[in-house]
């Protein structure tokens, strides 16, 4: 239920000036976000980052007029938008006529129909793709756990999402490099106000990544935009949309599409199967009750799409996943006009913060908030909650249209491992991760596979 903002008397929002702040935010920006978080229980905050002065926004009802109520006000723009703009242009991921048309072109790819159809070509994929580690499992050599995430996920999305259409040549230009962009963006995602002229850590790593992952596109785009099949994959629908006069779109439009496509589609199931297995380390009981759900239904079998209906802790496992570790941790918007939100009076020109990082941690919206509880969402404890006090995927008009192939991809992927393989963490990580355009693990982590089933 969204708050009746004329109702609300006018307040101010909670301060954090500077002086208070920056020791934290040099030290470790993210704990430092987590701590102002805490401090202000939901209520509306402003930063004082001296160059500028952003509100960031936590409460379920104040998220819930941003994202969807008053969308058309909070708009992706101004100056914490402009790193993801400036990577991905005029794509899925902007603003107003561009967003629409993008999206209008998408949406076939992604509907609950086309999604469907995919799932077995998908399960194929998974189940080639996680086979590759009965080799080190067999051998006794523990995996790096990232690589091999991501290993599987584009293996798996490269052929249901692209149709096939990128190489192995290829797809090892790019999955490397979108590594490089996403660690080597992270100090213009947090300061983006500074200056171009003034360098940063990582703006010659960026520079690098992007000439790449702009050759391996361009070439991409060139190979296919003439004649790129017929099929429901993410290339054939970007080659075949026309502008509004009828006109084809121009390679730019292509390859900012096929960016921002790719990294959505990847990074996120990435990251979040990486997140994974440190928490299931470190909760034996929940490991315990997933294989014992997925020796039930699943046994020596392939997973397959009608498996994953009979395995309701592994989409629970999967929800509380992305409640501690959202991939998409920040969303930057910028009122267009003027509002009140939270009772404070927004400004045209105000950025606004939102953080499902941050907002599924407030202890005032959720219980024991720092506990891995796959049972918070079990049907009754899911009904019980706000709409938006849970929102890993953004919401309003601008939700991801990937969600349900996340939701697929991520319950397969994790039931072919553990109906093959038992896991082993060799060390803990830190539970803090690291902050950046997504939140990756601070250290890379090794995990040994021990084979059982048809595997052992």
């Amino acid at each position: 239920m969204s708050v009746d903002v004329g109702a609300v008397p006018v307040q101010k929002a909670k301060n954090f000036p500077l002086y208070r702040t920056v020791a934290g935010f040099v030290r470790d920006p993210l704990r430092q976000l987590e701590r102002i978080s805490t401090e202000g229980d939901g209520r509306l905050i402003r930063l004082d980052l001296g160059a500028s002065h952003p509100y960031l926004v936590t409460h379920p009802d104040h998220i819930q007029q941003v994202l969807r109520r008053e969308s058309e006000i909070f708009q992706r723009d101004g100056v914490f938008w402009r790193p993801l703009r400036e990577l991905m242009g005029d794509s899925i991921l902007s603003e107003g006529a561009e967003w629409e048309h993008s999206k209008r072109v998408l949406q076939p790819v992604f509907t609950t129909r086309n999604v469907n159809r995919l799932t077995g070509l998908m399960a194929e994929a998974i189940n080639d793709a996680v086979g590759k580690l009965e080799e080190p499992a067999r051998a006794g050599r523990p995996i790096d756990v990232l690589p091999e995430m991501s290993r599987i996920v584009n293996e798996t999305v490269i052929k249901v999402l692209f149709g096939d259409k990128i190489s192995p040549v290829e797809a090892n230009k790019l999955i490397p490099t979108f590594d490089q962009i996403a660690t080597s963006i992270s100090v213009r995602f947090l300061l983006p106000f500074l200056p171009r002229v003034l360098p940063m850590p990582g703006d010659r790593a960026f520079k690098d990544a992007v000439q790449v992952m702009d050759e391996v596109l361009f070439e991409l785009v060139a190979r296919y935009r003439e004649n790129p099949g017929d099929g429901s994959d993410i290339f054939t629908a970007l080659c075949q949309a026309r502008t509004e006069d009828g006109a084809p779109p121009d390679d730019k439009w292509i390859r900012d599409n096929l960016l921002a496509m790719f990294a959505t589609s990847t990074e996120t199931t990435t990251l979040a199967l990486t997140w994974l297995w440190p928490l299931l380390h470190d909760h034996p009981d929940v490991l315990d009750r997933l294989v014992g759900e997925i020796e039930d239904v699943v046994g020596d079998e392939p997973v397959r799409p009608d498996h994953l209906p009979r395995l309701p802790y592994v989409s629970q496992v999967v929800q509380e996943l992305l409640r501690l570790y959202p991939v998409g941790w920040m969303f930057p918007r910028m009122a267009t006009a003027p509002t009140i939100l939270g009772g404070v009076h927004i400004e045209p020109g105000d950025p606004v913060l939102i953080s499902p990082f941050l907002t599924h941690r407030l202890e005032s919206v959720w219980d024991r908030p720092l506990e891995f509880d796959p049972e918070r969402f079990t049907e009754e404890n899911s009904r019980k909650r706000h709409r938006y006090a849970y929102f890993p995927f953004g919401g309003g008009p601008h939700q991801c249209i990937g969600r349900h192939v996340f939701d697929v991809e991520a319950r397969m992927i994790l039931t072919s491992i553990l109906s093959r393989f038992r896991p082993a963490l060799s060390d803990a990580i830190p539970a803090m991760p690291r902050i950046g355009a997504t939140l990756r693990p601070r250290e890379s982590m090794e995990m040994t596979l021990t084979p059982v089933g048809r595997d052992a």
